[in-house]
């Protein structure tokens, strides 16, 4: 066991570096995020993922605890230390009618989550997640700048479109059961990060002509807060029926806006000089984001293996909304509209319990989703669909020891967007690995 033990401290050291990193960074190349504070993050790791992100009705997933913080009220199941962390890798194909496609690629830190048990029945939550990520950079090109009819006129005007950052959610929560068959939970999460967006109108073949750039940087921090309940109905000793519902609070959290309207010219080269004057320019406005209100609601089946032998199974169903047509910055309506969500999936162990055959101890995911997301661009509703697969990897560990380890592998495959009314369709394949820790920390044994 100590050599996962290092393997494991030596991989946390590793995402935590690469987090430092990556912070000033745009983690997204999706025109899409442009919209609102940027791509919204499920929150949920990969062995959810690989179910097609149904989460609000698990727990317990093929024998290992899981960290769940879409359903803290999860946390009243878990009665070993968890450690759970893990990457996420994009690979993005944009493509639009008339002007071909593009491909881009990205990785980053996915989430750092620990988990403790208080009490039998009652755990503590706690870990850093991605909340929003927001990365574009794209170009529109418009003829005759000077909206002239001489043929003369052969000026294109350029208009640039560029944005960056991140949000991250730090979070701890408590989740405790109620009897048998009842818990719920609640996280207290801090968001924050830095959003930076630029704008800029240009004619660069034209020395004399004065370009102008719009420059917003944003400073996000505020608390929100996560609530949800399980309710579990025991068929037998290994067959479980569970009801789950959840809830992210639509607070408002402080940003902090600079906003700066600047021009400059370009020289006989082409290249770009300093500017030339600051039109507007507004240093450290304060005013509030209000954020979505969004619910979860939740159901799964479980059957767990007998002691000796038989697989074990989970499948589930998720549906969830979010009022994101309430979203404003500093007052003004983000433009957006409501979403829906469906997550279907499961997963199946062979046999949980085989000591000779490694392929009978895994598990096995495929999940789908469908969503009607908050964007509507040109008339036109933006859908995503989506499949995923998913694997869980159960590592040889030593039957004296009470620390298990696995490790989690899913992959998302899907479509967003449409190349109809000028838009852009995005195919993307969604790359998730973690490492998750089962121990039991903080307790005694008594000898004879």
């Amino acid at each position: 066991m100590i050599k996962y033990t290092r393997l494991f401290i030596t991989f946390l050291l590793a995402i935590c570096i690469l987090e430092a990193r990556s912070q000033s960074t745009a983690t997204t190349s999706s025109p899409y995020s442009r919209y609102g504070i940027g791509d919204f993050d499920s929150q949920l790791f990969p062995q959810n993922i690989g179910m097609g992100g149904i989460a609000t009705a698990t727990n317990t997933i093929g024998g290992f605890n899981a960290i769940n913080i879409v359903n803290p009220a999860a946390y009243g199941n878990i009665n070993f230390t968890v450690i759970d962390a893990g990457f996420y890798s994009n690979s993005l194909t944009l493509s639009q009618s008339g002007f071909g496609s593009e491909k881009t690629s990205n990785t980053r830190l996915s989430h750092i989550a620990f988990a403790f048990p208080i009490t039998r029945h009652s755990a503590l939550g706690l870990g850093l997640v991605p909340y929003t990520e927001l990365g574009y950079n794209y170009v529109q090109s418009s003829p005759n700048g000077f909206g002239t009819s001489s043929p003369t006129d052969t000026n294109t005007v350029k208009y640039s479109y560029t944005g960056e950052g991140s949000l991250s959610k730090a979070y701890i929560g408590y989740g405790f059961g109620i009897g048998k068959h009842l818990t719920i939970g609640a996280n207290a999460s801090y968001i924050f990060g830095n959003l930076k967006e630029d704008q800029s109108t240009e004619i660069p073949t034209l020395s004399n002509f004065l370009n102008s750039r719009i420059e917003q940087d944003n400073h996000i921090g505020g608390f929100n807060f996560d609530y949800g309940t399980q309710y579990t109905f025991d068929f037998s000793a290994t067959k479980h029926l569970v009801f789950g519902y959840s809830a992210s609070v639509g607070n408002k959290i402080n940003v902090q806006n600079s906003f700066i309207v600047s021009q400059y010219y370009f020289d006989t080269n082409g290249n770009e000089n300093v500017p030339t004057d600051s039109l507007i320019n507004r240093q450290n406005t304060k005013s509030k984001i209000q954020l979505p209100w969004i619910n979860h609601y939740g159901i799964s089946y479980q059957k767990e293996a007998a002691f000796e032998s038989g697989a074990s199974y989970l499948i589930g169903v998720d549906y969830t909304t979010a009022n994101w047509s309430n979203l404003s910055i500093g007052g003004v309506n983000a433009g957006l509209q409501n979403s829906r969500t469906i997550n279907i999936g499961g997963q199946i162990t062979p046999n949980p319990n085989a000591l000779s055959n490694h392929l009978l101890v895994m598990s096995y995911q495929l999940g789908f989703i469908y969503e009607d997301t908050y964007l509507n661009i040109n008339n036109t509703d933006i859908k995503k669909q989506a499949v995923t697969l998913g694997l869980g990897i159960p590592l040889p560990h030593d039957r004296a020891s009470s620390a298990f380890y696995k490790v989690n592998i899913s992959t998302e495959i899907g479509q967003r967007g449409t190349i109809a009314n000028g838009l852009v369709k995005e195919n993307y394949v969604n790359f998730h690995l973690s490492f998750t820790l089962n121990d039991r920390w903080f307790q005694r044994y008594k000898f004879d």
